[in-house]
């Protein structure tokens, strides 16, 4: 077959790493890795229902909560929260880092 675009056996790669290669080739790892940061929030917080806005961007979290009570809460808990957001993120190993270090979610900010 001519071409050079057909894979040989040496360079097989798995599924997951196709992906991340796709996302990142099709320049769509930005929305990607915000859809799967509010879900670390959705999934860690449990104040989804609670969150009436969400902004992610250079690593900084900002959550605008509609209850105070909820919100003085999860206040005292952000180290903790941002904790296990980026445990989340790192377990499911969809985020897409394109070479970045350290943890996606360095500040959480709530509102």
């Amino acid at each position: 077959m001519a071409g050079g675009n057909r894979i040989g056996r040496k360079d097989a790669q798995g599924m997951e790493e196709l992906i991340r290669l796709y996302i990142r080739e099709m320049k769509l790892s930005s929305g990607f890795n915000r859809q799967r940061v509010f879900e670390a929030w959705d999934a860690v917080s449990g104040a989804s229902r609670y969150t009436i806005d969400r902004f992610f961007r250079d690593g900084m979290l900002y959550c605008t909560i509609s209850s105070s009570v909820v919100r003085n809460q999860l206040y005292f808990q952000r180290d903790v929260l941002v904790r296990q957001m980026n445990e989340y993120l790192d377990k499911d190993g969809m985020y897409v880092r394109d070479g970045k270090e350290g943890p996606v979610i360095r500040n959480l900010i709530l509102k």
